[in-house]
């Protein structure tokens, strides 16, 4: 018997909505070049989406899950010689296909993408530029720039206003502090000589990032816009996240294979967590309960249970799974 074409267009519309509703983990592969569609509740991935046949590190999403946006950064790692990307690619999640292109007009090596829910606006940290590029991602239409006046500005935080930005500058083992509002400098702040990563507390009175040379993790005071003081921990540290509740920080430690627990009220290492082989990046789960960690050397993602501190499951991903972000 057949539908009546009512209720079948009305099926169709339901179904629609509910892909559209559902929240997927976005994962840049590195060495497969590609984007890795996650359906988070499956465990598993549900899609790879080609971007170019050149590697993008990083990904953001719309806040309405529907776009990606992943920066093509070139064929090597920061500060080493290689190509220089130009170009981020912009990607429909419903059709899984590039639908866009933006261009920066020569190569800069564009890396982190960071949305900004206040103003609407895209911000990429292009490297070569020593700047932070605006992208109106409405028209794709580059706006603006924020100088950072540092080499291998590599990673990028914003406050929960808009109003500040930081930015980790690798080789320079320095961190930025930008005024995204007036587009402009207002601090460098030494850490060490060689720094990588950085992450915002959630009531953003601090900002973390990892020392390169020695065990520790620095503690930017906000207010100040100082260290305020170090962390130590069982090994060199790369990518940090804080819990939805603000109550812990969340570790990567490449050597030892493991994440590290940080009690942000003591600002000490509480427990250690084991995962798969080279922890990179964190992102907590938009309900707060797990964290993903993102295992370059294993081609996985580690679903840590932020219960039960310990990994509950893996999730297979592409070639060096590197960044993560949220299509909710």
């Amino acid at each position: 018997m057949k539908k009546p074409a009512f209720l079948c267009i009305l099926l169709c519309a339901c179904a629609i909505a509910s892909a559209q509703a559902h929240p997927y983990l976005l994962v840049a592969n590195q060495h497969s070049h590609d984007l890795s569609i996650i359906d988070p509740a499956a465990g598993r991935q549900v899609a790879a989406v080609p971007v170019e046949g050149v590697t993008g590190h990083e990904v953001a999403a719309s806040p309405d899950g529907r776009i990606a946006y992943v920066p093509i950064y070139g064929d090597s790692g920061v500060g080493r010689p290689g190509t220089d990307g130009r170009n981020m690619v912009v990607i429909d999640l419903a059709s899984r296909k590039i639908i866009g292109n933006v261009d920066f007009g020569h190569g800069v090596r564009p890396h982190c993408a960071v949305y900004d829910p206040n103003t609407g606006l895209l911000y990429v940290t292009t490297e070569l530029d020593k700047s932070v590029t605006i992208i109106d991602p409405k028209t794709l239409k580059i706006v603006g720039s924020v100088p950072t006046g540092q080499e291998e500005s590599h990673m990028l935080a914003i406050s929960r206003d808009g109003s500040r930005g930081y930015t980790a500058n690798v080789g320079p083992g320095t961190v930025s502090v930008l005024d995204m509002k007036a587009r402009k400098t207002i601090a460098v702040i030494p850490i060490s000589p060689k720094t990588q990563r950085i992450s915002i507390s959630r009531d953003d009175s601090m900002v973390f990032t990892a020392d390169q040379i020695k065990p520790q993790l620095a503690v930017i005071d906000t207010a100040t816009n100082k260290v305020r003081t170090w962390i130590p921990l069982p090994a060199i540290a790369y990518g940090t996240a804080s819990t939805l509740d603000g109550r812990w920080l969340l570790v990567c430690m490449e050597p030892t294979n493991q994440v590290a627990v940080v009690d942000l009220k003591t600002l000490k290492v509480v427990r250690t967590i084991d995962v798969p082989h080279a922890p990179n990046e964190i992102l907590p789960s938009p309900d707060g309960k797990v964290a993903y960690v993102s295992c370059p050397n294993s081609n996985q993602v580690a679903v840590i249970d932020l219960s039960q501190w310990k990994v509950q499951s893996l999730i297979d991903a592409g070639k060096y799974s590197d960044g993560m972000a949220w299509a909710k």
